[in-house]
């Protein structure tokens, strides 16, 4: 009975992970990338999401609440787990311990954008083009941020083949070898969009 619950509050994990966290973070990843366009363009999309009918509850349904089931769950996941890539070195297993490690630094750094811009425009911030300007104008944080959407990203996509292969769409070697590259190509192209629209703000 214990097993039966673990395996499902682990695919409840996974799929959380993917809908709605994984198609918000590409959302977000899109929404941003405006940026590249010059600073009107960035501001009225964020003000268009910010002016979406109902965007609290939205927000508190489809964002908070699924990701912080999936942010306490991965912690034990992260914690529990046991990584094998000092004994076997296999591709998967050091791909099963950089998904735990790209978790805890997402974590951390989702905690500390949102303090940054959800949490500072409740207290009468404006989220917009220079409020990112400023953040990333320090080194440190560009850096941070480089590494914290980078790892959000390969978080997403190595989770992608992990999901394809607990609900059972990818069950052959073959299948999962083809799964191996798709999710490669998702990284390279979402980390293309991201890097992008960092260095847009400087």
């Amino acid at each position: 009975m214990a097993k039966n619950r673990e395996f499902a509050y682990r695919r409840l994990h996974s799929l959380l992970g993917v809908i709605p966290v994984g198609v918000f973070l590409i959302q977000h990843l899109v929404v941003n990338h405006f940026a590249t366009k010059g600073p009107e363009s960035f501001n009225d999309a964020a003000h268009f999401m910010e002016s979406l009918p109902f965007r609290i509850i939205l927000e508190t349904v489809i964002i908070y609440l699924p990701l912080l089931y999936h942010a306490i769950y991965g912690i034990y996941i992260a914690f529990t787990a046991k990584n094998n890539t000092g004994r076997f070195g296999y591709f998967r297993n050091w791909m099963f311990m950089l998904q735990r490690v790209t978790g805890i630094i997402t974590l951390v750094f989702l905690a500390w954008h949102v303090w940054e811009t959800r949490v500072q425009a409740a207290l009468g911030a404006d989220v917009n083009f220079q409020m990112m300007e400023n953040i990333l104008s320090n080194p440190f944080m560009l850096a941070f941020y480089l590494v914290g959407v980078l790892s959000a990203i390969f978080h997403f996509a190595n989770g992608l083949w992990s999901f394809a292969v607990s609900w059972g769409l990818t069950v052959t070697p073959r299948s999962q070898r083809i799964s191996t590259y798709v999710t490669i190509g998702i990284f390279v192209a979402l980390s293309v969009v991201g890097i992008r629209t960092i260095f847009a703000f400087i």
